[in-house]
């Protein structure tokens, strides 16, 4: 995943607070809190994990789909852009 170098810190800190989620979630379930409780943890992980799928995806249309030369206004970017926000739509 090198083509992501310049969002590798952005996606550590992302997998970092997913940890925490996780680890919570845990906590939650061994301390047999109230399953309401678990639930809005556990869909709060996997928000944060669509969140964390979508950049990945984005950061990869941009730098794997679109032709380093195209102008900023091509078609070609243009429709990378309509691509990425159907992504962010359906996972954020």
């Amino acid at each position: 995943m090198s083509h992501i170098e310049k969002e590798k810190k952005k996606l550590l800190n992302r997998l970092k607070r997913m940890r925490g989620q996780i680890a919570a979630i845990e906590r939650a379930v061994e301390e047999d809190q109230e399953c309401a409780r678990v639930l809005q943890q556990a869909t709060a992980c996997r928000g944060a994990l669509d969140g964390f799928i979508a950049e990945v995806i984005e950061d990869h249309i941009r730098e794997h789909l679109i032709d380093p030369a195209s102008p900023p206004d091509s078609p070609q970017r243009a429709a990378a852009d309509e691509l990425v926000e159907i992504v962010h739509a359906y996972l954020t």
